[in-house]
C-alpha cells in the first residue's frame, strides 16, 4: 500500500487509485443518510463517474474502502445499472430508447440513422472522442416516442432530420 499518513490510507485503495478528497468527503455524507452503507454505493460510484466520466475498476476497491463493504457488492451495483458507465465514453452519451413505444413509432429509422450521423454503432465512440452511442431500455417518454437523450437531456419525438441540428448543439 502506498500510505503515508492516515488520511491517504482512507483514500488509496491496495491497488493505488486514489479518490479525490472532495469525492471521498460527499461519499461519506452520502453514507450518512442511510442505515446501511450499502445503499450509498449508486451515488458513490456517480460521484468517481461525475470527476471521471466513468467508473474504473480501480475505483470499485476504494469505493468499497470508502463505504465500509465488500468490493464485490460494489461492484454488483456497478454491473447491474446501466448508466453506470464501467469504460471509458465520450464527452456525450447518446441513449436511444428501445421501449415498446419507441420500438413502434419509428425506433429502427431513428437508430439507423444515428448509426449514419455518428459513424458508429452501439456500445462504439467517436474517432473524435465525442460521442457514445448506447441502447437504454425506457427513457420514460413514451408522449414523445421515439425518443433518445444527450447527456441529461430527453428529445422526442424524434426524426432523422432533427439529429444535425440536436447532435450540434453537443460539441
Amino acid at each position: 500500500m502506498m500510505a503515508t499518513t492516515p488520511q491517504t490510507e482512507r483514500i488509496i485503495g491496495s491497488d493505488g487509485f486514489q479518490l479525490h478528497p472532495a469525492d471521498e468527503a460527499a461519499m461519506r455524507a452520502e453514507a450518512h443518510h442511510y442505515e446501511q452503507p450499502q445503499a450509498a454505493s449508486i451515488e458513490a460510484l456517480k460521484i468517481v463517474q461525475r470527476r471521471h466520466g466513468w467508473v474504473p475498476d480501480e475505483a470499485i476497491a476504494a469505493i468499497a474502502r470508502v463505504l465500509g463493504i465488500g468490493p464485490g457488492e460494489v461492484e454488483g451495483v456497478a454491473t447491474f445499472y446501466s448508466l453506470i458507465f464501467r469504460q471509458p465514453v465520450g464527452r456525450h452519451v447518446v441513449l436511444v430508447c428501445d421501449s415498446s413505444s419507441c420500438f413502434l413509432t419509428g425506433f429502427d429509422e431513428l437508430k439507423q440513422a444515428l448509426v449514419r450521423e455518428l459513424g458508429i454503432d452501439y456500445g462504439e465512440t467517436t474517432t473524435d472522442n465525442r460521442f457514445t452511442l448506447l441502447p437504454v431500455c425506457c427513457l420514460g417518454a413514451c408522449d414523445g416516442a421515439p425518443a433518445l437523450m444527450i447527456d441529461d437531456d430527453t428529445y422526442g419525438p424524434v426524426a432523422a432530420d432533427d439529429l444535425p441540428g440536436l447532435l450540434e448543439a453537443y460539441p
